[in-house]
Order: structure tokens, then C-alpha cells, then sequence
């Protein structure tokens, strides 16, 4: 069985403001019906596959959770990074968990931000490898390349070995224009998709090789790791010794039992707004145009609206990129596009909260986000999904009234507990200890108006959390 590692750690500012750190590309629904990450979990399931391993961050580990619900998948496990360390430390602790539960665990490490248009063909691909990587060899997939791309590194590649698996003589960093050409030319040369299959006794030796002080590191770190509501925990005070590296610069740029598989389907990591719009679908203009949006006298380029409360309009434009969301808008010539993490930056030295705070926020219990915010009031739309709780709590500065507009609530209000429904209200005075939670099998939405001195979301005080908040 080959454990598909998903690696899904990243804050993806290339393409805010759609992604954010709070809520990253991976998750969010950038090309198609589902999230990037939903995606990459489908595309290595069947017979050859194990249930997916997930390594992620803490604020992450319920979104994780909700949307592999959502498809029907369960992982192996999922473990929970107290810091971002890159994908080196990441891939260390996958192998060290994949080789405790299998000694003879062959693990695939995907980043889970990319999009493939041809799965089966890629599932194939992986399946090539997968004799070479049990016999000891660590395989890396080599993307057959359509442009002299500089955003990409590349692989050059040698002589077959088995049907399908190549020898791989280097990696090359992200060239410059002039070089991409050279390489684009070659046949030898491919785009470094940044997916590694290898068997996991065998990625640990490499680690024990070339990066000693990460495999220490990380093995300490996950010798302490704690588990937590199905979580596994790692370490936070080891795990902050952790160097933090890529995994092609600790390891594989040094090690000598390397293949190459290549992949001559369709590929993107979505790594800028450029490679949405190429994977978008486009007029005979070449505009890419999302609903509430409009292309008018328009040229080759990407509008998209993300609020259905907001009409998007562009009149003239070439080769322009427009991203209108409810709090923030992004305007870029599609060619610079790849400079808006430089904004993001700007935003934060700015002090803007759109930076890396998404209009919607996330919780386990389900989301909310503000509607109006005042200066000693605000008024927030919150949805809880089915059989969720927030936790008991109150609050030093706010008073709160909450109005049921689907679905029930079940309110408790100090010693008092009472079921609220669709269109009835109840109001929570300042420091009274109180909970909502949803009972019931649809989701369930309220609005709530906060009054007070400060309104500030550290403003709580937990006794009690189904989620280990408290």
C-alpha cells in the first residue's frame, strides 16, 4: 500500500486575496467545485492506496477534518505542526509515523495546492514509480513542460532504467527567462513538481545521510508527540529546534538513489493569479469571467467577484487580473501577478487586517463573519453546523442578543437552558456563563448583535470545550 503524505501547511499570499493565512489556498475552492485539497485527497485513492496521512498546522486541523467529511474520507492520521518548518521536518515525521504503523510503508509526498486535470493518468504515473521506489529508490515526478516557465524549478533527466523510470542527474533552481528557454528546448528537462515516492525506511536514511539534525530533531519531536480529540500532537518545544529547510535542499539535492517518473498530463501548482486564469475556462476574448462579474470590450483577462452581494465590472481591460471580495480588491497586469505577495507585505507592514485575517473565520463548530462594525456594537452572521457546540463561556466587556434565523438553538443562559427557533431571540446580559449549540441535523444560522466597551474575539472566558480549548 503507498501512504499519500498531504502536505497542507502553506499561506499561498500569491494568490490573495483569495487565500490568506487564516485560510490558505488549499482550502478554498480556486478552480472547480471543491477545495484544492479535497482534490488532491481523491486523486490517490483505490486499490494501490491506504487512507491519506495529513500533516498540517493548528488552526487548520478541523478545516482539515470538515472537508475530508465532506467527501467521505477518513485519514490515517493527522498531525498537527505547532510551527511551520517547511516540508523537510514535515516529511521526516510522515515517514517516522508511516514506518511505525508499516516497516515496509511506501509513502507519497504531495503538496496539496496543486491542480491535475487527469488524475487516473497521474495515479498511473505514481504506479510506475512504485516498484522502483520499493526496491530503494526515492522517485520524483517530472511535469512534461508546455512553456519556457521560470516559476517552476526544473529536473534534468538520463537514461531510462525500467519502463518509465528515468535516472535523475540534478535538480535546477527556477531559471531565468533565457535559461527556461534553453531547458524547454531539451526533452531532458522537465518542471520539478515537488511530489517524492519513496519507501519510508529508506527517506529516513536519506534524512540520516544528508540531514542528521533534522531527523534528531524531528524523531525527538514526535517521541513526545501527544494525542488530542484524534489529533497527534507534536512536540512544540522540540519541534521549535527543528531546522527549517525544503525537503529538496536537505535531502534530495544530495542523494544518489534518485528516479524519475515523467507525467505528460496537465499540471499547475497555482502558484500565482496567471495560472488560474490558464486553468480557467475563457471567451473567444480570452476572459475568464466568474458570476457577478461582467467582461466588457475585454482582452485576455481574469475577473472574478467572490461576494454574490457584489457586482464585478471591467470595461476595456487587457490582460488584467480584478479579485473583488467583500473586504478587499486586487487589480494586476496578469504578467505581474506573481507580485502580490509584495502587497500582502505592504498590507501587513499597514497593519491591515486583510493581510491574513479572511472576512469568514473558521472554527470547529462551524464559522462566522461580521456584517457591521461600530464603535461599541457589532452585529455578526453565525453558522453552526449540525450537532456542534460552541463552548461554554462569557465575557468581561459585551452583552449579546442572538436572533435564530435557521434551524434551532440550544441556549443555555446561566442555569437556565431552552431551545430557541427560527425567528425568536434571546438576549445574553454582560458576564452571564452561556453556550449555543445546534441539535439538530441541518445547519443551524443566527445573528448576533454584540453591545459593549470592546468586542474583541480574546474577550472569552472557556469552562467548557468539546474541542480542548478551555
Amino acid at each position: 500500500m503507498i501512504f499519500p503524505v498531504l502536505l497542507c501547511g502553506g499561506s499561498g499570499t500569491r494568490l490573495w486575496p483569495l487565500s490568506r493565512k487564516s485560510y490558505p489556498k488549499q482550502f478554498t475552492d480556486v478552480v472547480g467545485d471543491e477545495s484544492l485539497f479535497q482534490a488532491s485527497a481523491r486523486r490517490f485513492t483505490g486499490p494501490d492506496f491506504a487512507a491519506p496521512l495529513v500533516v498540517t498546522g493548528d488552526p487548520f486541523r478541523f478545516i482539515v477534518t470538515e472537508q475530508l467529511e465532506e467527501i467521505g474520507m477518513t485519514p490515517s492520521v493527522i498531525l498537527i505542526e505547532p510551527e511551520g518548518r517547511n516540508t523537510a521536518p514535515a516529511a521526516a515525521a510522515a515517514a517516522l509515523f508511516a514506518l511505525s504503523q508499516n516497516p515496509e510503508a511506501v509513502i507519497l509526498l504531495v503538496p496539496s495546492d496543486h491542480a491535475v486535470s487527469q488524475p487516473d493518468q497521474f495515479r498511473d504515473a505514481v504506479r510506475t514509480g512504485a516498484e522502483a521506489a520499493r526496491t530503494g529508490q526515492i522517485v520524483t515526478f517530472g511535469i512534461a513542460p508546455t512553456r519556457a516557465e521560470t516559476g517552476y524549478g526544473w529536473l534534468e533527466t538520463g537514461a531510462e532504467q525500467t519502463p518509465g523510470v528515468m535516472t535523475l542527474k540534478r535538480f535546477v533552481e527556477k531559471p531565468d527567462a533565457a535559461t527556461a528557454q534553453t531547458l524547454f528546448a531539451d526533452k531532458s528537462y522537465l518542471w520539478n513538481a515537488g511530489v517524492f515516492l519513496a519507501r519510508a525506511d529508506v527517506l529516513i536514511q536519506a534524512f540520516r545521510d544528508h540531514a542528521p539534525g533534522i531527523l534528531d530533531g524531528v524523531s525527538a519531536a514526535m517521541a513526545a508527540a501527544q494525542g488530542d480529540l484524534g489529533f497527534t500532537r507534536i512536540d512544540p518545544a522540540l519541534w521549535a529546534g527543528v531546522e527549517d529547510q525544503s525537503i529538496d535542499y536537505a535531502v534530495m539535492e544530495k542523494a544518489g538513489n534518485l528516479s524519475a517518473v515523467r507525467f505528460d498530463g496537465h499540471w499547475t501548482d497555482l502558484g500565482g493569479w496567471e495560472s488560474v486564469w490558464l486553468e480557467s475556462e475563457r471567451d473567444e476574448q480570452g476572459n475568464a469571467v466568474s458570476d457577478h462579474a461582467v467582461a466588457l470590450d475585454c482582452e485576455d483577462t481574469l475577473l472574478r467577484a467572490e461576494s454574490p452581494d457584489q457586482e464585478l465590472v471591467g470595461i476595456g481591460l487587457k490582460n488584467v487580473v480584478a479579485v473583488a471580495m467583500r473586504d478587499a480588491v486586487m487589480v494586476a497586469d496578469l504578467s505581474d501577478a506573481q507580485n502580490v505577495k509584495k502587497a500582502v507585505t505592504v498590507l501587513k507592514e499597514r497593519g491591515a487586517k486583510q493581510a491574513t485575517a479572511f472576512p469568514v473565520d473558521h472554527r470547529p463548530w462551524g464559522w462566522f463573519e461580521t456584517l457591521v462594525l461600530g464603535t461599541r456594537f457589532q452585529v455578526k452572521r453565525i453558522h453552526v453546523h449540525p450537532g456542534a457546540a460552541l463552548s461554554l463561556q462569557s465575557h468581561h466587556h459585551r452583552s449579546e442578543h442572538w436572533i435564530v434565523v435557521q434551524g434551532t438553538a440550544k441556549v443555555t443562559v446561566d442555569d437556565e437552558v431552552k431551545l430557541v427557533t427560527e425567528n425568536q431571540s434571546v438576549y445574553i446580559p454582560l458576564g452571564a456563563v452561556h453556550r449555543m449549540e445546534n441539535p439538530g441535523k441541518v445547519p443551524m444560522v443566527l445573528i448576533e448583535v454584540q453591545t459593549g466597551s470592546y468586542l474583541g474575539e480574546d474577550d472569552i472566558i472557556r469552562y467548557e470545550d468539546i474541542y480542548a480549548r478551555t
